[in-house]
């Protein structure tokens, strides 16, 4: 990593979606976070957001191998084993997650956005950096380390699928895609509790309370962008979700986090519904 960063915002969404190593690149994220929160609090030296090409999939190390998630080994959470490879998958969860919040940063630089915008996803991708390196220290501590077994090759399919277009991208990726995060993550934590792993626990819990503001966010700009162009957020939403969503949204739903991330029920329980959820 060079010691000068670049020079727009863009620019270093690129550099982190370009190094490969997952230590590395949250690293390089978490400087880029710092340098843009320092400048927006200063004032007087403004980091212009620019614009950069930004690769259509962002580097990855050597491992983990990446499978279609059909032949990913499903492993039973009851046992040692289980819970390593939980904690795997969701370092790959949260290491994808870190790429996306900054690629929505450098992709969509010609669709004019106020600075607010770029402040919650570089926040998002900030934490999504932190949230990684818990889940590798996590690993680390049972003898395990991120790479060490094979991962969902599908993770980024919804970045592919609307790089073309931001109102498919903030309905799919936070809104639907973290949105489920937050209906997973309370009987994540309540294995690593009833199995005494407090790391593990303290981790989960940060990331839950973490993960309502990027669903947030993406709420939040979904729906300012409708405004913008007139349009009723929540059919399109729908319309955004069956185009571009490829999975089932299946119930339980946590609704309470979801209305505080501003989804409200008639979002997402209709699609639910439609596909025999």
């Amino acid at each position: 990593m060079t010691d000068t960063l670049p020079a727009t915002l863009a620019e270093m969404a690129v550099a982190v979606l370009t190094t490969a190593d997952g230590r590395a690149k949250t690293a390089l994220s978490h400087r880029c976070a710092a340098a843009w929160r320092a400048a927006r609090e200063d004032g007087a030296t403004p980091i212009p957001v620019g614009q950069a090409a930004p690769p259509l999939r962002p580097a990855r190390p050597d491992r983990p191998d990446l499978l279609d998630p059909r032949d990913v080994p499903r492993r039973r959470p009851g046992s040692e084993q289980g819970r390593i490879a939980l904690l795997h998958a969701v370092a790959h969860i949260e290491l994808n997650a870190v790429d996306l919040h900054w690629d929505i940063v450098a992709r969509f630089t010609h669709v004019p956005m106020p600075p607010g915008f770029y402040d919650d996803w570089v926040k998002a991708a900030d934490e999504e950096s932190k949230h990684f390196n818990l889940m590798c220290d996590c690993l680390e501590a049972a003898g395990s380390h991120y790479g060490a077994l094979p991962a969902h090759a599908g993770m980024w399919r919804a970045a592919e699928d609307t790089a073309e277009d931001i109102f498919g991208r903030l309905a799919v990726v936070p809104m639907v895609l973290e949105a489920r995060g937050l209906d997973v993550t309370p009987g994540m934590i309540e294995v690593f509790r009833k199995a005494g792993a407090d790391q593990a626990v303290a981790a989960l819990q940060t990331i839950y309370a973490e993960e309502v503001g990027h669903v947030a966010y993406g709420s939040k700009w979904f729906h300012y962008l409708c405004g913008r162009h007139d349009t009723d957020p929540k059919p399109f939403f729908h319309e955004l979700v069956r185009k571009y969503f490829h999975g089932a949204l299946k119930p339980p739903f946590n609704d309470e986090k979801r209305a505080e991330a501003g989804l409200p029920l008639d979002f997402y329980w209709p699609l639910a519904e439609e596909r025999g959820g």
